[in-house]
This record gives structure tokens, C-alpha cells and sequence, in this order.
């Protein structure tokens, strides 16, 4: 895998050309008539890594904007702490302060609903993000949009990785040369879409890509690290010397079970995860995570300051920002494994 300076490197090019073609089409008219916005974001959880990584790069966007614009951005960004109630409080103030646009990773993609009519009330825009609340909330207005990534396709590259290692050396999987890899499967949250589609897709893409595979167990982990090195810890003791490999929705519960792993003085076992976050990318270097699949995380908080800032100065949509039936924004994965 190339040098995580070099990733870096990587990850600022894409962003000049992300932003660039996020924004460099949309008229200047709304800038020049206002020259501040206030955006509201409120986060499901702060501590989630995967959205501490996307809140760093859409403030590192924001400040870009700024300079490129001359249009002063305001972020206020609260945590939610997994409350709905308290995401709905914040909603509230956000819309009492006048924020021009809303950005909200929701608790309950169910309950989007009620989120909706505050905003739609007040006529303020919508931008979901990382969470897709069901299409009935969604087709309510034409200022709602959401950002995110095809779960699917995350889970078909995840399972790619362990097909391409299978077909390149075996040995490396089926550990005790039964002909057979034995996994374990740490799962998200039970009500998340993505965590549902994750976990179907990733083991289909292993059986389409022909490596043999048994399911030892599997468990909910809630995207958390530490729930994750608990369940490894006991399925270590419960499955002695049979586990090769350890299936995770995402990267921070693939961490926790290399913890787990490390405390039982556990060697070769093979983890996979996805979001490629930055301790996640870090593990991918080190040797420890067989691989992940990543956002491109430039791209991903890009698109949402491109929706909401064109929607917060009245700026005509940006044609080379495809959305999927006019509201859907899909960011691209792509593979990270130690080369």
C-alpha cells in the first residue's frame, strides 16, 4: 500500500478536483448578494471515527469554500449522543438560530419525519448524510437530499479482498488445511441499513468468488470498537484455534478484534473491514487489518457542503454533481490493501 503521506497526497488532488467540480459551474450571483451562511450539522454520535474523519474533512472544506468564495461559513456542529430526542432539540435550536441549511446524520433514519417538518416549516433545506432515511420521508420535498455511499458495493469490494487473497495463497486463510475458512462476523447496528446489506453482500461476494466458507458465529457490535474486542475475546476462547477469519461491517469493530486477538496472543488471523478510516488505514499499513474499503472521504464531505452551500445562496444545482432521482449523491469506494 502506498505511504499514508502519499495517500494524503492523494486525498488533497481529489479534493481540488472534487471541489472544483462540486462547485467551480455554480453561479456567483448568491455570493455576491450574501456573504455569510450558517449551516447546522448534528451528528448521531461524536465519538463514531468514521464521522469524526468526515466532520474534519467538511470543516478543512469549509474553510476552503471561504477562501475560494469570499463567503464566510459558519459550521455548527452538535452530537446527538445516539439520542433522537436530543437530535430533534438540536434541530430546533438550529432553526431558531436562522441556520440557512441543515446537515444531519440521524439517530433513527426512521424518524426522519419529524425532523422533515421543523425544517420544512421554517423552509430550510435538508441535507441527509451517511444514514438514508426510507424514501416515503425523502419524496416529501424537493430540498432534501442525501449523501452517501452504495452499501452494497462496499461489501461486494470487502469480499473481493478475501476472494483475491483466497485465489493468491490459500493457506493464508484456511489456516488448519481443512479446506474450509472458518469466519466470525461482527455486524453494526441491527436497525442500519448498511450494516444489513454489509453483511449480506460481503459473505454472497465469498461463495460467488468460490472460497469455501463455514460461519463459526457472528454478533452485533453496534459499529463500536469496544463491543466488538468483548465478542472476539469470548468467540477466541469459545472457538479455540478454528477462527481465520473475522468479517467487520466497518473498520473501527475490525480494530477491536485485532485488540482482542492481540491480548490472547492470537497470530494470523485474517480482518477485514470497511470505511477506511484513519486508524483503520494505519492497521492496513502496519500488516494488522488484511484490508479495507474506503470513502473517499474529500469527495464524500465535499458533496455535502456543495448541496448545502448552493442551497443556502440560492445557487442553481451544479450539473456534474449527479444525484441518483435528484436528491441521492453516491460517493465511490475503492480498495485498500498492503502491497
Amino acid at each position: 500500500m502506498r505511504s499514508m503521506k502519499k495517500y494524503c497526497i492523494l486525498l488533497s488532488e481529489l479534493w481540488l478536483c472534487a471541489f472544483f467540480l462540486l462547485t467551480g459551474c455554480a453561479g456567483t450571483k448568491g455570493a455576491e448578494e450574501k456573504k455569510s451562511i450558517r449551516i447546522g450539522v448534528s451528528l448521531y454520535r461524536g465519538d463514531d471515527t468514521f464521522l469524526n474523519n468526515i466532520r474534519g474533512e467538511l470543516e478543512r472544506c469549509a474553510k476552503d469554500f471561504e477562501q475560494e468564495k469570499g463567503v464566510k461559513v459558519t459550521l455548527d456542529i452538535q452530537d446527538a449522543k445516539g439520542n433522537q430526542n436530543t437530535q430533534n432539540d438540536q434541530v430546533e435550536r438550529f432553526l431558531a438560530l436562522g441556520c440557512d441549511v441543515l446537515c444531519i446524520n440521524p439517530v433513527d433514519r426512521t424518524a426522519a419525519s419529524v425532523l422533515i417538518d421543523k425544517a420544512m416549516a421554517a423552509q430550510t433545506p435538508v441535507i441527509f448524510f451517511n444514514r438514508q432515511p426510507v424514501a416515503e420521508d425523502m419524496d416529501r420535498w424537493d430540498r432534501i437530499f442525501y449523501v452517501g455511499a452504495e452499501a452494497k458495493a462496499s461489501a461486494v469490494l470487502q469480499g473481493s479482498i478475501v476472494v483475491d487473497g483466497y485465489r493468491e495463497n490459500p493457506e493464508k486463510l484456511d489456516l488448519n488445511g481443512d479446506g474450509v475458512v472458518s469466519y466470525v462476523l461482527l455486524e453494526g447496528e441491527s436497525s442500519h441499513q448498511d450494516s444489513l446489506i454489509r453483511t449480506e453482500w460481503s459473505v454472497q461476494t465469498l461463495k460467488d468468488g468460490g472460497v469455501p466458507i463455514e460461519k463459526l458465529t457472528g454478533g452485533i457490535a453496534n459499529w463500536e470498537r469496544s463491543q466488538a474486542s468483548a465478542l472476539m475475546e469470548q468467540w477466541l476462547e469459545k472457538y479455540p484455534g478454528r477462527i481465520e477469519l473475522v468479517i467487520c461491517n466497518n473498520d473501527d469493530m475490525a480494530l477491536g478484534a485485532i485488540d482482542a486477538m492481540e491480548r490472547a496472543g492470537m497470530e494470523g488471523i485474517a480482518v477485514v473491514g470497511i470505511d477506511g478510516t484513519t486508524p483503520g488505514l494505519a492497521a492496513v499499513e502496519s500488516g494488522k487489518l488484511m484490508g479495507t474499503v474506503a470513502i473517499d472521504r474529500t469527495q464524500y464531505a465535499g458533496a455535502i457542503l456543495a448541496i448545502a452551500t448552493g442551497e443556502a445562496l440560492g445557487w442553481e444545482p451544479d450539473a456534474k454533481l449527479e444525484f441518483e432521482d435528484g436528491k441521492y449523491y453516491q460517493c465511490p469506494w475503492q480498495i485498500v490493501v498492503k502491497k
